[in-house]
């Protein structure tokens, strides 16, 4: 992806929250997220929007179809036809981030990326909820990778801080101490 596209994709993100509000943030996110996963696989699709050789009206047509006949917002659509116009639809994956950042920061809301070897039964897993929300302060939404590699323990990601409390970082922690 263009370094570009990276530098603008908090502002589109901004601009596209003004626009939808928290009250269409969670549609928008799964709208938004549904095209980059098809500009993403299909690259029929991926040349539509990039291809020179379409012109600005015949994507911003084609963008107006699809959205009516999908249901799209009219806000939506029109940061569709804004994107494809600026060439900055692969912007798309760090746009949905920042858009949800800040949807989850106005809902005071965060997102814990657990990594374990094994899956959590839900009594497990509901305190480990509380106990993620008394350390953000936040209402936590948790997303569960497996890692068969991991010997045990966990690993979790809220924001920019990580928690390992894995045997492997354990061991690594030991190795440094023990180097030093």
């Amino acid at each position: 992806m263009a370094s570009k596209e990276r530098k603008y994709a908090k502002k589109y993100a901004r601009m596209l929250f003004n626009v939808t509000g928290t009250e269409k943030a969670e549609e928008t996110i799964q709208i938004l997220s549904t095209i980059e996963s098809m500009v993403e696989t299909n690259k029929e699709i991926r040349n539509f929007f990039l291809s020179p050789l379409v012109s600005e009206e015949e994507r911003k047509r084609a963008i107006s179809e699809m959205a009516s006949k999908a249901g799209i917002s009219e806000e939506v659509k029109k940061f569709i036809i804004f994107l494809a116009s600026k060439r900055a639809i692969m912007a798309l994956p760090d746009i949905i981030r920042h858009y949800t950042a800040i949807y989850f920061d106005r809902q005071r809301k965060t997102k814990a990326t657990v990594i374990t070897p094994v899956m959590f039964d839900g009594d497990y897993e509901k305190r480990l909820i509380e106990s993620l929300q008394k350390l953000t302060n936040r209402e936590v939404e948790i997303e569960y990778l497996h890692d068969p590699e991991l010997i045990g323990g966990i690993v979790i990601k809220v924001g920019s801080t990580m928690y390992d409390g894995s045997i492997r970082g354990q061991l690594e922690l030991l190795k440094e101490k023990l180097t030093a």
